[in-house]
């Protein structure tokens, strides 16, 4: 992955990095230097209909919406599709605009293991004004079987200065996110 290259402007280098992480074990995965990163698997349900519903509640935002943050974006997540998602309550909420990256309708393909599971998900990178630069992805997966999985794949690191000095409440921000996108794909996929 090269970093920089042009993409209009989507402002961090390893564009797709998570694409490519979405199909590799964990420990396979080649971080980029100075950058924090989230790789966040959790069982959240079983068979077809789970993973159905977890998949359509990704590529349609439902697992931010229900993860607590107001966003504006077009109906589906699909590559080069703008969002504008936003924490925090009123004139106090923080706007963060990404863009779709990579997005991957419900699909087979081999895992790690060699054995294939049924994928879908999407990654979107940030943009100019976001507090961070970096990429995060949200994958369905349901594995041969027959148990559903979320994963949250993310790289970042702090966008300038003034995001650096406020690091420590952002990675408190973040740790929260995290868990509400978690409890949102449990809920989605009808799970334990």
């Amino acid at each position: 992955m090269s970093p920089k290259a042009d993409r209009g402007s989507l402002d961090y280098p390893y564009l797709g990095l998570t694409r490519l992480a979405a199909q590799q074990a964990a420990a396979d995965i080649d971080w980029p230097k100075g950058f924090n990163h989230v790789d966040k698997t959790l069982a959240v349900g079983a068979g077809q209909e789970g993973f159905d519903a977890l998949a359509e509640g990704i590529m349609s935002w439902e697992i931010q919406r229900r993860a607590g943050l107001e966003v504006n974006a077009p109906p589906r997540a699909v590559v080069g599709a703008r969002v504008i998602s936003g924490f925090g309550v009123g004139a106090l909420r923080l706007p963060i605009p990404c863009e779709v990256v990579w997005a991957m309708e419900p699909q087979w393909a081999p895992s790690p293991d060699g054995q294939d599971i049924e994928l879908a998900g999407f990654g979107y990178g940030t943009l100019p004004g976001h507090p961070a630069l970096g990429e995060e992805a949200f994958i369905a997966m349901k594995k041969p079987d027959g148990g559903v999985h979320f994963r949250l794949l993310a790289f970042s690191k702090p966008a300038g200065l003034i995001y650096a000095l406020g690091s420590p409440i952002t990675k408190l921000t973040q740790a929260g996110v995290t868990r509400s996108y978690l409890q949102a794909a449990r809920t989605l996929a009808g799970g334990f």
